[in-house]
């Protein structure tokens, strides 16, 4: 990002349901534009996690076969400098493993 007055933020989850998460209380909750965030697997293929969660997974315990677990998803969200404190929050707040900022 070119703006000082920005950041990039990027939180990493185990989950596609945790970086859903994330990211509907940042846009619901906090006002941010669906725009502003980034969602992506952190490999090169398509993943939903490490473990399948939510939607992904079967409840009477198995997993389903279509959902690969090929790795964690990255969220990253382009913020102002006075929104990375809750952003911050909301990313570890929803079980982020890892946030950073560049």
């Amino acid at each position: 990002m070119a703006d000082d007055n920005k950041s990039s933020i990027t939180g990493t989850f185990r989950t596609r349901e945790a970086a859903d998460i994330a990211i509907e209380h940042l846009v619901q909750q906090h006002g941010l534009a669906r725009a502003q965030i980034f969602a992506r697997p952190v490999g090169e293929r398509n993943s939903v996690g490490d473990i399948p969660s939510g939607g992904d997974a079967f409840h009477d315990g198995g997993n389903r076969k279509d959902a690969p677990t090929a790795g964690e998803i990255d969220v990253t969200v382009d913020a102002q400098i006075n929104q990375v404190g809750i952003v911050q929050r909301v990313l570890y707040g929803a079980g982020a493993v890892r946030v950073s900022m560049r």
